[in-house]
């Protein structure tokens, strides 16, 4: 048991390490792009939403982004509109990574490792150097995945941890254990990649999959609300509003759950259900925008009637 838990630790730290510096990396090689689109074509509210899909898909962290846009706003750069549209796209774009993990390819991540590799080694052109680091920390990324999915195959046979598993089968108990796995190691993306594995592997059903993924949804909100910090009140604001619309989102969620499930397997139909799951992850997050994409005045107004500028 002892070897299982150290395999899933060395999985996880590979992928939180790859995570991390992927999202600083990636910046680095686009330069000020991702800034001048965050700048340029946030206008209204829909061409705010696109580019907060477009540039959480392109770092692969929402939580980043969405910092910067607290960073801007804090700034005075954008207004408290603006970032709130920023918020919704982040949280699509984060849906991608999903899919990404559920497809079976971490078998090839050795692949990514040895092209970044001889990328970062043999280049002395910083930008092609960029290049390889970002090649070279998918397969990092995808090889901590294939780490855990590996460890986790013993588990099968454990009593002990699959009763613990069973008790996900309860939307809000799978929802506060994928909450507080997030706030721990501060990375929605890992809970929900490893939600993905254990629904692979037989450790997880489609509903508890589901579940832990609503709660990371939540625990997400965190290392956001820590970035408004000695902010301003409308950087303080883009915080609350993250938190808000996650946890009406969740509970939402959580009062249509079954249904919600019911609607996955129909539109995920003969897929496995790791994609089932990804497949949930994206739908919950696209219908929690439309929803909330309409009351944007209404929470503009609420939050600046809570939290008023200082003359």
């Amino acid at each position: 048991m002892t070897e299982i838990i150290l395999s899933i630790l060395a999985g996880l730290v590979l992928f939180l390490f790859a995570v991390n510096n992927l999202s600083d990396t990636i910046k680095l090689a686009i330069g000020d792009n991702a800034n001048k689109w965050i700048l340029k074509f946030t206008s209204n509210t829909i061409s705010s939403v696109i580019v907060g899909i477009i540039v959480t898909t392109l770092l692969d962290s929402s939580s980043a982004v969405i910092i910067i846009t607290i960073v801007f706003v804090n700034s005075k750069i954008l207004t408290f509109r603006q970032a709130m549209g920023i918020v919704l796209g982040a949280n699509i774009g984060t849906t991608i990574s999903s899919q990404i993990i559920a497809m079976d390819i971490g078998k090839y991540s050795p692949i990514l490792l040895l092209i970044g590799f001889v990328l970062l080694i043999l280049s002395k052109s910083e930008r092609i150097n960029n290049t390889g680091k970002i090649i070279l920390y998918f397969g990092v990324l995808f090889f901590g995945l294939f780490t855990m999915e590996n460890a986790v195959e013993p588990l099968k046979d454990e009593a002990y941890f699959l009763e613990w598993l069973k008790k996900t089968e309860n939307p809000v108990t799978g929802a506060i254990v994928g909450a507080v796995i997030t706030l721990i190691i501060q990375s929605s993306s890992a809970t929900v990649g490893m939600a993905i594995i254990l629904s692979k592997k037989g450790l997880l059903s489609l509903a508890g999959g589901i579940a832990v993924m609503l709660g990371a949804e939540l625990g997400t909100c965190s290392d956001t609300l820590l970035a408004t910090i000695k902010g301003s009140r409308a950087a303080i604001k883009t915080g609350l509003f993250h938190l808000t619309f996650n946890l009406f989102s969740i509970i939402i969620g959580l009062l249509s759950f079954v249904p919600f499930v019911d609607l996955v397997k129909y539109i995920s139909h003969n897929a496995p259900i790791e994609r089932a799951v990804a497949n949930a992850h994206m739908l919950f997050n696209i219908f929690g925008v439309l929803l909330f994409i309409w009351t944007i005045p209404f929470f503009e107004k609420m939050l600046n009637k809570f939290l008023p500028d200082k003359a």
